[in-house]
């Protein structure tokens, strides 16, 4: 599979700026290299967000190695998504892969979002099997969002539900995790579940609008 390069994933997005927003993805390993990777993309390619795949990735969210990349992040005042919660990759595979599921527990998380209160956080998808911590998380710390991709709505579990419907209203983000679960079929499956209509335009745009400091 050919790897689509961060400049070639940023030029792509500006062409279609109407409908597309550029984040890019570095791996935390590359260390200094990486933070000056980030920097670059920032300047020159005009980056809006950057995305972390923990499992995938191995490491703890929570290294204070990658405190200096996060730190580049947090200073242009951009989001950081991290994938939490069990991953489809490698499942079925001897070894799963050899990926290792305990580096998607959100709860890393919270170290960071105290670390860097001024650090926009996504933790995207329903974070199964950690769905408690990953709404203590959000209930917690002010900087903390979650998106709903990755699973169809009408497998969420009760409790992310009812917080979506309250206290996280304003943090609870669309996302349909696309081609795994088409937008269409999502948006389809959401409007069935019994969330308030004030509630329902803040999860579908408006939450996004304000985190990622769009035009209204």
């Amino acid at each position: 599979i050919k790897r689509i390069s961060n400049e070639e994933v940023a030029e792509s997005a500006h062409e279609h700026a109407d409908i597309c927003i550029p984040f890019a993805s570095i791996d935390p390993a590359r260390g200094k290299m990486g933070v000056r990777e980030a920097r670059r993309l920032i300047k020159e390619f005009g980056v809006r967000g950057f995305k972390f795949h923990p499992i995938i990735q191995g490491f703890f969210p929570n290294d204070r190695d990658v405190y200096p990349l996060y730190e580049v992040i947090a200073d242009a005042k951009l989001p950081a998504l991290f994938h939490t919660g069990q991953t489809g990759i490698g499942a079925g595979m001897p070894g799963g892969g050899g990926l290792r599921l305990k580096y998607g527990n959100p709860i890393y998380l919270d170290d960071v979002a105290a670390d860097f209160p001024d650090l926009p956080i996504v933790l995207a998808h329903p974070s199964v099997p950690w769905q408690e911590e990953q709404l203590s998380v959000a209930l917690h710390k002010p900087n903390v969002y979650i998106d709903l991709s990755g699973w169809s709505p009408k497998y969420f579990e009760p409790k992310l539900l009812q917080y979506a419907n309250t206290l996280l209203k304003e943090k609870v983000l669309f996302g349909s995790d696309n081609p795994v679960i088409l937008p269409d079929r999502w948006i389809a499956d959401f409007a069935k579940l019994p969330i308030k209509p004030e509630v329902r335009p803040l999860i579908l745009k408006d939450n996004a609008v304000r985190l990622l400091r769009l035009k209204a």
